[in-house]
């Protein structure tokens, strides 16, 4: 029998932005580095809460973004939906050498590859984010988890992480599937329209033999769920995550 894992001990301190990359039209990618260079305990799926903070005037803004990197690293990075809010608006003006304040991690959003060998990911927009740290952490054990991952964007320039996406299915047993979602002028020869039953069960015949992990914004979530339920595929075999 498994023995459970324990959960994380949280973690407050703050972090310093190394990198900030404009992945997308709408998504910038934030790599924080702990001045100590100390891992962050966690599991891949789980979120910590990012703070803005500000002396003159004080001011905190508080948000939560889940963890894209792997557990193995120092280096935390975030897929961040630049949606000119509150913290976003601050992050749109920041530069390396700032700092964040990182608390965390929280979540029941968790993978472990020893529990879980064979896994249906489904991840719409930067619900990408948890996924990516759980195929990060089967790459970096070697787990030899099979991996079944859907993707939905609405257009192939939002794809994040394409080309890490591409070197991963080289190097772990993983099979991506990108579906967009929204017709453009852009060039695209995959997968279109928004992801249903059919369209897990013909890229994933064997769905009611995995976890399904699903991550993205409220309604995507549900649809998903609603999904595995036509599929027949058990609610305990399903662990969600909603963004937004």
């Amino acid at each position: 029998m498994l023995m459970a894992v324990p959960k994380p001990s949280i973690n407050k301190k703050e972090y310093i932005i190394t990198q900030i990359v404009h992945e997308t039209p709408d998504v910038d990618i934030f790599y924080l580095t702990p001045p100590d260079n100390q891992l962050l305990n966690f599991d891949p799926g789980m979120f910590v809460m990012l703070t803005y903070l500000s002396a003159s005037p004080k001011l905190e803004i508080t948000r939560a973004f889940s963890i894209a990197s792997s557990p193995n690293t120092s280096v935390l990075d975030f897929y961040i939906h630049m949606i000119h809010g509150q913290l976003t608006s601050k992050l749109e003006g920041s530069k390396i050498g700032d700092r964040l304040l990182v608390t965390g991690p929280y979540g029941q959003f968790r993978f472990i590859p020893s529990e879980d060998k064979k896994v249906l990911f489904i991840a719409g927009g930067t619900g990408l984010a948890p996924m990516m740290s759980m195929l990060k952490q089967i790459s970096d054990q070697s787990a030899g988890t099979d991996v079944v991952m859907l993707y939905s964007v609405r257009y192939p320039n939002e794809i994040i992480r394409k080309e890490e996406l591409k070197e991963l299915e080289s190097r772990i047993t993983l099979k991506n599937v990108i579906t967009v979602t929204r017709q453009s002028d852009l060039p695209w020869e995959g997968e279109r329209g928004r992801i249903n039953s059919e369209m897990i069960k013909r890229h994933c015949v064997d769905c009611g033999e995995r976890t399904v992990y699903i991550c993205g914004p409220l309604e995507f979530v549900k649809a998903m769920k609603q999904a595995a339920n036509e599929l027949g595929i058990s609610n305990v075999k399903v662990k969600a995550d909603v963004w937004g």
